[in-house]
């Protein structure tokens, strides 16, 4: 068992390369022996070359006791006692490096183990900030697209979801000021406060209102802080209401007409920058038809710039990505948009695509009894 555990790096994918400093080893044997009598000190560098490739602290050690080995073995090939002062000193150095080299390795797996569990709660706080929302929640069809501007990670200061409560399916899609972890801070607080209150309010201002204490109560919550967002509540008839804080406008997408921006009444300020007492943004009513679509997205998308500094004109290049499964529809737009850059964003980016597509008995109306149902009832009608 225990030859079994210092042979495991050896049966690793990358085995090839850890094989390499055994391989060359070997190479500087024969070349000793047979051809090159002064390549000895290339044996100072065999135990660096296997902490390169290994995991394992024991490793480099055991290429430099082989190193070593070697050593003396090319120095009795050469007519010389192994006792000579070079053979020594060489012998020395290789010990040396084999120490330093598992030195290296035990500090390299300790901050790879470090970087591991960072990692590993990075994606747990993924997995809530960002979750993957149901494709169909109640009467509407949803889907997400996020793409954050850090190259490594997968959330940032956009923020979205998606939820079924009694009032209906509500939506946020928001935007919050700043960039790095303090934005991912304040997200993360707004999503906890939506995921809250979308189930206790009854109307979108309340709930406005409801989001904005977070902001108001965190640190120098003095408007430093604030949160574009737009928020949608989607009955099962199709009544809809959206309110907008600061946020660009979600777009109506009906049939083969051009998309429709959904503009609010009245312009409001983003959330925190009015007390939340204040914070009472009006409501826009709309009546959406079987197979309307709504997209929601922030200013990450109508704000990426070509090389020539021109902005992405999302109105005018929608109907190319059109139709389609609503994830589909995202994913394309979100190529498209990549596209027109050249080059990562420079901010982040979420869009979220609902679509009114209510089930077939929600539109036939209340559902008539069967025939034997309806007269057994009529028979106990007449019975009373």
């Amino acid at each position: 068992m225990r030859v079994t555990r210092w042979l495991a790096p050896l049966a690793a994918p990358a085995a090839a390369l850890q094989l390499l400093p055994l391989v060359v080893l070997a190479a500087l044997l024969l070349l000793g022996v047979f051809q090159l009598p002064d390549i000895k000190p290339a044996l100072t560098g065999m135990p660096a070359l296997a902490a390169v490739f290994s995991r394992h602290a024991w490793y480099p050690l055991a290429v430099g006791g082989l190193a070593v080995v070697v050593n003396y073995v090319l120095t009795a090939e050469d007519g010389q006692a192994p006792g000579a002062a070079e053979a020594t000193t060489r012998a020395a150095a290789i010990a040396v490096v084999a120490a330093l080299g598992a030195l290296g390795v035990i500090i390299r797996e300790r901050q790879s183990r470090a970087l591991t569990q960072t990692r590993l709660v990075a994606e747990a706080v993924q997995s809530v900030l960002a979750r993957p929302i149901p494709g169909q929640v109640g009467p509407v069809r949803a889907a997400v697209h996020y793409t954050a501007a850090h190259a490594y990670a997968k959330i940032g200061g956009d923020l979205y979801e998606v939820l079924q409560t009694r009032f209906g399916v509500r939506a946020i899609v928001g935007d919050v000021q700043g960039k790095g972890l303090d934005a991912i801070g304040t997200a993360a607080a707004m999503i906890g406060a939506f995921r809250e209150a979308a189930h206790e309010e009854p109307g979108l201002p309340q709930l406005a209102s409801r989001l904005a204490e977070p902001l108001d109560r965190a640190p120098g919550g003095d408007g430093e802080r604030f949160v574009t967002a737009v928020l949608l509540c989607a009955g099962p008839d199709g009544g809809t209401e959206i309110v907008n804080c600061g946020h660009p406008s979600p777009l109506l997408l009906r049939g083969s007409a051009p998309p429709r921006p959904l503009d609010p009444p009245g312009r409001v300020p983003p959330l925190g920058i009015l007390p939340p007492d204040q914070v009472r943004p009006p409501v826009l009513s709309v009546r959406l038809r079987p197979g309307d679509r709504i997209l929601l997205y922030t200013d990450g998308v109508i704000e990426a710039r070509d090389p020539a500094g021109r902005f992405y004109p999302l109105i005018k290049r929608l109907p190319r990505v059109l139709p389609g499964e609503p994830g589909e529809v995202l994913e394309r737009l979100n190529i498209d948009v990549l596209r027109h850059v050249g080059s990562r964003l420079d901010d982040d980016a979420a869009m979220m695509l609902l679509e009114y597509a209510p089930p077939a008995d929600d539109l036939a109306g209340p559902r008539r009894a069967p025939p034997a149902a309806r007269a057994a009832v009529g028979a106990d009608e007449r019975a009373g």
